[in-house]
């Protein structure tokens, strides 16, 4: 693995045995809410003094630039911003190759940007808000994917980390295209660990828990919620992502509501991360059920 430009003081790549911790960093939705914490927290330098360069995408030139401003004055971090809307393929392609043209790549991509339709049954949704929450969900994660991964391999490795759902794991009577995108997102997920693990990519599915943002601040859902889960733990499970500390459970769901990456490095320490642990899978009704437990690829 070659050294490659980075700014500052942020070290090159060289260790050609592992895939090392991310340097370099691009986090799409990240001028409110979860991005921005995500993305101020990743610029603040970890126990062992590594800082990081963070890129922040979104939609909004302005906000964009006053969240750099604001970021980069609180953490003192290098720190970028690039204006795309995560389904315009060409915006994100542009966006993508002025943070590699800067850094010589992204180490770390954290897919955050997101949206939710309204709390109705399938047969009341409006078509054209369900397919834009889908798109946004499913196809933005899919595009930025796609612009940066292919680098990433060329580097020999990094992570992307998707921000999920509880509802990427069961039924929603409500809200029909966020369930259905959020678990089609841990299924793409999935697929990135299977196709890519070999090349040195790492992807995990990180489900934020109930955190207070506008957006949840608005759900009828949430109407009478009096706890929620601090966005500063999501904070810290993404760090030690980045750090490489959860490796091991690349390809899988994590719900920071009850992991926390002390439990996780236990877990897999004592071999819980293996096989069909924390992946979507189709149960069968018990030993009798003539559809095996585990399926075929096909």
């Amino acid at each position: 693995m070659t050294a490659r430009p980075v700014p500052g003081d942020v070290p090159a790549w060289t260790d050609p045995g592992a895939v090392p911790p991310a340097r370099t960093v691009l986090v799409t939705g990240a001028t409110r809410g979860i991005g921005r914490a995500v993305a101020e927290g990743l610029a603040v330098p970890d126990e062992s003094s590594d800082t990081r360069a963070v890129a922040l995408l979104g939609r909004d030139a302005q906000r964009v630039h006053e969240t750099v401003g604001s970021v980069r004055e609180t953490t003192g971090a290098s720190v970028i911003g690039v204006v795309a809307d995560v389904l315009d393929r060409a915006a994100v392609a542009a966006a993508v190759a002025r943070v590699e043209e800067a850094w010589g790549g992204v180490d770390l991509l954290v897919n955050n940007a997101g949206v939710i339709d309204a709390e109705v049954p399938l047969w009341e949704a409006d078509p054209d808000e369900w397919w834009h929450v889908v798109e946004t969900n499913l196809r933005g994660a899919f595009e930025m994917s796609r612009a940066v991964v292919p680098g990433m391999i060329a580097r020999g490795g990094g992570r992307v980390v998707d921000l999920a759902s509880g509802a990427s794991t069961h039924e929603m009577v409500g809200s029909s295209a966020y369930n259905a995108s959020k678990t089609a997102l841990v299924r793409m997920g999935a697929h990135l660990h299977a196709a890519g693990a070999p090349h040195g990519l790492r992807v995990f599915e990180v489900s934020p828990g109930s955190v207070r943002t506008d957006m949840t601040a608005t759900m009828p859902l949430h109407a009478n919620r009096t706890e929620w889960t601090p966005v500063e733990d999501l904070v810290e499970m993404v760090r030690a992502i980045a750090r490489g500390e959860l490796d091991d459970w690349s390809g899988a769901y994590l719900r920071v509501t009850h992991d926390d990456p002390r439990t996780l490095g236990a877990a897999a320490a004592a071999g819980r991360a293996v096989g069909d642990a924390r992946r979507l899978r189709v149960r069968p009704w018990g030993d009798d059920d003539p559809m095996p437990a585990g399926l075929p690829p096909r």
